[in-house]
């Protein structure tokens, strides 16, 4: 007989966060944590594609690409490849009751574009990090 398990629901972007919806960063890591700790061993998530018309996350343009509003700033100013001036954190701010998909689209891109621009700056090398990632595969 299988060995029953318990867990939950919880859909990324409800996690609680300074950019305007739930990150893969320190509180989704925290909420695993959490899980672990309670005995939970399933955490159950909604699909994590770009959206499309309407923000809906069953309605993506892709099965295969992730949402670029679930990358944490944060993490990419750990990495140096963001400063605190470019997290522009309080313009998320539009709301802590509703996520503001708008606002979002207007700020994350151009944030993530800085930070890849960093990242070339740096030495990084597209070409070679996708070679990489097909020579794993």
């Amino acid at each position: 007989m299988k060995k029953r398990e318990a867990g939950v629901l919880l859909p990324l972007f409800s996690l609680p966060g300074e950019e305007g919806i739930g990150t893969m960063g320190k509180e989704a890591r925290a909420f695993i944590d959490f899980l672990a700790e309670t005995g939970n061993r399933v955490w159950q998530i909604l699909p994590m594609g770009p959206t499309g018309y309407g923000d809906s996350p069953y309605q993506s343009f892709s099965a295969f690409a992730g949402n670029p509003y679930f990358i944490d700033l944060e993490t990419l100013k750990e990495e140096g490849l963001l400063e605190e001036a470019d997290l522009e954190k309080e313009r998320f701010k539009e709301s802590k009751e509703k996520i503001s998909y708008g606002l979002l689209y207007e700020l994350k891109h151009k944030i993530l574009r800085k930070a890849y621009e960093n990242w070339l700056s740096k030495g990084g090398n597209l070409s070679a990090l996708l070679e990489g990632r097909s020579k794993e595969n």
